[in-house]
């Protein structure tokens, strides 16, 4: 079926089936805070359950909800479009993923949990000092609010384009859902969560996909149209970093990105330290990747899905809509017209994932306030008030008004969602991957060095995403496939578009336009790059003055347990006086 007898077809809103499915969903998610907060009792009121869940909490529902907090509506949007304009390579993301959660689980893992510690920054403070741990807080509040507005922006860009409702009252519901179910129930209660909303998330995906193939023609139908269209692309391992997506941008860039956001991420460490055991955390961040590859798989099919359904008037490019973003809510609203309540369904997918990470980041943006810059303050105050405040916190104007500006802000960006909630954590959170990574693996590192790391790591980050926003580069160099118009009713913009394309490929020849022209998932990577190899020359010229030391066995060897006794002597034989027993 091709894309011109579709898109002819009126394209309705949504029905009163539409609106009992999506609230169907949020009664549930609703239901599980409450169910949470009610089951408790009374002599288990400890801060550390909150945020924790007391560190009793299963593998499987954990390794659930740490797969649903980063696949929010910024994937059930992005993914599919990337996907269908740079073809099934999107697919590399996985094995970037996969080795992020190998290196997390047998690196990063074990000194967090060992420590026994609710905040990952608390190992900056033993680590480089009190001042370390504070700016590895504000770094981390700042890159999670910006983070979270983009994702409360885009379930309501799907809202608004569904139902006209205004987007401000989907910004506010979205948020008061999020912190209330947060603020009754805490860890369990956002974790119970997740595992309800990644199993909605996922049938939302399959009934596209099963629709979608049905009205191309099939299976086979859809592989030789996307193969046609140069879609099935898997042997790009082209060495360019300006191009958008190859292997080595996922695998290299997406890598370090995914581990910035797994390996010391406060939202995720927070979630696999909930687990009973070591182990168990280790099986949980492994559940995790399955449920990741099966997301990521399952957006990028719909994504190839979508490219055949309309390889011949594409929406975009004929004006029926106006962003890649809009590609997912204009193919469920055309493809179901006759089928009410899955539309219905897509816009629960969309919110599962955004209602899960909203209340991850509210809870650990919580989490980090009360441990880092409120409990040192309140050493002799009693349990009770602890987790009075901590509600408090999440259920904070502050936080609240501060995702939803953010959310408001969104809409001026030419970024996609996808890429701007990933420069985000790229940007913010890339440096402070560094700071870890010079703490936990590079003995000699001293203060002077991680705060001179992360500082020009942060400042070139920074810049780099500026020159690209204010030189993005061309179509032709992210290497963006051809899409056409020819059996649409109007099919002028393809001259236009191609004439723009290769005009403005023309000017992008000096070296800093270039530099600016790299792939968005290189962006965190340049940053932690720079924070280690920044840091390691400093710390070396500076001595070991400014240190502080750690517990041997417990704050880096714990790290690599392959290492023997007498190649930790060599360590300290090689640093002298680092570490202490």
């Amino acid at each position: 079926m091709d894309g011109e007898h579709i898109t002819e077809r009126p394209r309705p809103g949504f029905v009163l089936a539409d609106y009992v499915v999506f609230a169907a969903m949020l009664l549930v998610s609703m239901g599980i805070g409450l169910f949470q907060a009610l089951k408790k009792k009374p002599g288990d009121a400890k801060v550390d359950d909150f945020f924790t869940g007391g560190r009793s909490m299963p593998a499987v529902p954990v390794g659930m909800s740490l797969c649903a907090s980063f696949m929010s509506a910024v994937q059930v949007l992005g993914v599919p479009a990337e996907a269908s304009l740079y073809g099934f390579k999107f697919l590399y993301m996985c094995l970037g993923q996969t080795i992020n959660s190998c290196l997390t689980a047998y690196l990063f893992l074990p000194v967090f949990y060992r420590l026994g510690i609710t905040s990952t920054n608390e190992y900056l403070k033993m680590r480089f000092g009190r001042e370390m741990q504070l700016l590895g807080s504000v770094q981390f509040i700042v890159s999670t609010l910006l983070y979270t507005g983009i994702v409360i922006y885009a379930p309501a860009l799907i809202l608004s384009q569904a139902t006209g409702l205004n987007m401000w009252a989907s910004l506010f519901s979205t948020g008061f859902i999020c912190t209330l179910y947060t603020t009754l129930g805490g860890m369990k209660a956002v974790i119970w969560t997740d595992v309800f909303q990644i199993l909605v998330m996922l049938s939302g995906f399959i009934a596209i996909f099963i629709q979608g193939t049905v009205l191309v023609g099939g299976p086979a139908m859809v592989l030789e149209i996307a193969n046609n269209g140069s879609r099935i692309n898997f042997n790009d391992f082209d060495f360019d970093p300006r191009r958008r997506y190859t292997f080595w941008s996922f695998t290299v860039g997406g890598t370090l990105l995914w581990l910035s956001m797994y390996g010391v991420n406060q939202a995720q460490v927070q979630r696999y330290i909930s687990c009973r055991t070591e182990r168990q955390a280790q099986w949980a961040l492994f559940v995790n990747q399955v449920g990741l590859c099966l997301i990521v798989g399952s957006a990028a099919t719909c994504g190839i899905v979508m490219f055949a359904l309309y390889s011949h008037c594409d929406p975009l490019k004929s004006g029926k809509i106006a962003a890649p973003d809009q590609y997912m809510p204009y193919l469920v609203l055309d493809i179901f017209q006759d089928h009410p309540g899955f539309p219905g369904l897509f816009l629960a997918c969309a919110y599962s994932g955004t209602l899960s990470t909203a209340s991850t980041s509210i809870n650990a943006m919580a989490a980090v306030t009360m441990d880092d810059l409120l409990k040192p303050h309140l050493a002799n105050m009693s349990q009770k008030r602890l987790i009075l405040i901590s509600r408090g916190l999440c259920k904070s104007f502050m936080y609240g008004a501060g995702c939803i500006t953010v959310a408001a802000l969104s809409t001026f960006l030419d970024w996609g969602v996808l890429q701007g909630s990933f420069t985000v954590m790229g940007v913010v959170s890339g440096p402070l991957l560094g700071a870890f990574i010079l703490g936990m693996f590079v003995p000699a590192s001293n203060r002077p060095g991680v705060f001179s790391g992360v500082a020009v790591g942060f400042s070139i980050s920074l810049w780099l995403v500026i020159g690209s926003t204010l030189h993005p580069p061309s179509l032709q160099t992210m290497g963006v496939l051809p899409t056409y118009t020819d059996q649409c009713p109007s099919s002028n913009s393809t001259v236009n578009s191609n004439t723009l394309t290769k005009e403005t490929f023309l000017h992008r020849l000096t070296s800093l336009q270039n530099f600016y022209s790299m792939s968005y998932l290189y962006f965190g990577a340049v940053g932690t790059i720079s924070v280690v190899l920044v840091g390691v020359a400093v710390s070396y010229a500076t001595g070991n003055k400014s240190m502080i030391s750690l517990s041997f066995p417990e704050c880096f060897y714990c790290l690599i347990p392959c290492l023997d006794h007498s190649a930790q002597t060599d360590i300290q034989w090689m640093v002298p006086g680092i570490l202490q027993t």
